[in-house]
């Protein structure tokens, strides 16, 4: 069983080859502009996902896809020299949701301001139904009242104890 320091290790010395190799060596036209995000290694160290992005459209992921996929044996024997492990790992090329779901997020938000915006456009010169306030709260008049009243109920049942 390996150590999962290890692992990562590994894991963070791949992505830094794949992304150097690819920006050196690599010289596919397909290629577009591809961004290294992560690479995770299985704790056997026996395979490594690499994740990725590409800037651009979907006819250009699928292309760099494509052009990761073919150039899969020039980067496994590239970390292997670079590495120098006894098993070079396998590589899977993973497309990184992380750009969809951050736009995803982005529109949620959007979508919130939107609404927000609107119900402070509806609220606008708008009063309260039942006041400024619509908590009731004890005057002092009516302290006074009820202090009196509370002294008349002991006074009777005091009175009342008496006899």
């Amino acid at each position: 069983m390996t150590d999962n320091a290890r692992a990562r290790k590994l894991a963070d010395r791949i992505q830094v080859v794949v992304a150097e190799t690819l920006d050196r060596r690599i010289k596919d036209p397909r290629l577009g502009f591809v961004t290294i995000t992560d690479a995770r290694v299985t704790g056997d160290l026996r395979e490594a996902t690499v994740f990725y992005t590409v800037y651009g459209d979907d006819e250009e992921r699928a292309a760099s896809a494509a052009a990761l996929e073919s150039a899969k044996g020039v980067l496994r024997s590239e970390v292997g020299r670079q590495t120098g492990v006894r098993f070079t790992p396998t590589l899977a090329f993973v497309p990184d949701a992380l750009p969809d779901n951050a736009r995803t997020i982005e529109d949620l938000l959007d979508r919130a301001r939107a609404k927000d915006a609107e119900v402070r456009e509806v609220s606008t010169g708008k009063t309260y139904a039942a006041g400024a306030d619509p908590y009731r709260k004890a005057d002092s008049d009516d302290a006074a009242d009820g202090a009196d009243g509370a002294e008349a109920d002991g006074d009777s049942t005091d009175g009342a104890a008496a006899e």
